[in-house]
């Protein structure tokens, strides 16, 4: 495991006492975000949850990528069940103490990997055909869902040295999150904790040739609208669920 849990002067709160239950590590992970309105975003949202906005905007990010070494707390990773791209469309939030992402959907090719996750972390997972295809630095992306609308293609990469996130920044706004919510379906809100090391974020160029991941939430988000940066590997463990 390549998580410092030492280095956690970043952090905006301290790691939980407890022992993190889950480790994985995200690749060639590109962040493609769209200002919205945050009316849009609300409708949205289970009651206990508030849109967290920057500026006073809300922000849609659809994020493809490529995930490697998940496994449980003492497990060894199993490479058919371990590793596979994935695509999530995100938003931010906050429950009034601790900001973080909410997620509308998350989309894998693994069928196991989906159970799993719905059951255990109450997120909307979905099983999709997906393809993902590096040449020098550019990824080729292309991701289409089996069971409800959702689609994305396009390619991307680095255009620039690695820059952190400056404090305040909206680089941070975006991406420097701590923890996940995600609600039962009854409605009953949960919390789940992460942790990493500051993201090795880089400016990034990209090229969007489909992508309704948005339809799902009434919204289309237009290619020329985007901002986007790139982060090559990250490391992250995360703990279970905690009732809000």
């Amino acid at each position: 495991m390549n998580v410092d849990l030492r280095q956690t002067a970043h952090r905006p709160w301290p790691l939980p006492e407890r022992s993190w239950s889950l480790h994985m590590v995200w690749h060639e992970l590109a962040f493609l975000h769209w200002a919205v309105d945050p009316d849009v975003i609300a409708r949205h949202l289970p009651k206990g949850l508030q849109v967290d906005t920057f500026d006073g905007r809300a922000w849609l990010g659809v994020v493809p990528f490529r995930m490697s070494q998940v496994r449980p707390r003492f497990c060894p990773a199993v490479p058919w069940l371990s590793a596979f791209p994935e695509i999530n469309l995100r938003t931010y939030v906050t429950d009034g103490e601790k900001p973080g992402v909410w997620f509308f959907s998350l989309d894998v090719t693994n069928g196991i990997a989906v159970a799993i996750a719905r059951a255990g972390f109450h997120l909307p997972y979905f099983r999709a055909a997906m393809s993902m295809e590096r040449s020098g630095d550019e990824v080729r992306y292309a991701s289409r869902r089996k069971a409800n609308e959702g689609a994305f293609e396009g390619a991307y990469g680095p255009s620039g040295p690695v820059q952190p996130a400056q404090l305040g920044s909206l680089e941070e706004f975006l991406t420097e999150r701590y923890c996940l919510y995600a609600a039962s379906r009854r409605g009953r809100v949960f919390r789940g904790e992460i942790h990493h090391e500051p993201w090795p974020l880089q400016p990034a160029r990209f090229d969007i040739r489909t992508n309704t991941m948005a339809h799902q939430i009434g919204l289309e988000l237009h290619p020329s609208e985007a901002i986007g940066h790139y982060a090559e590997r990250l490391d992250v463990v995360a703990w279970g669920l905690d009732k809000v």
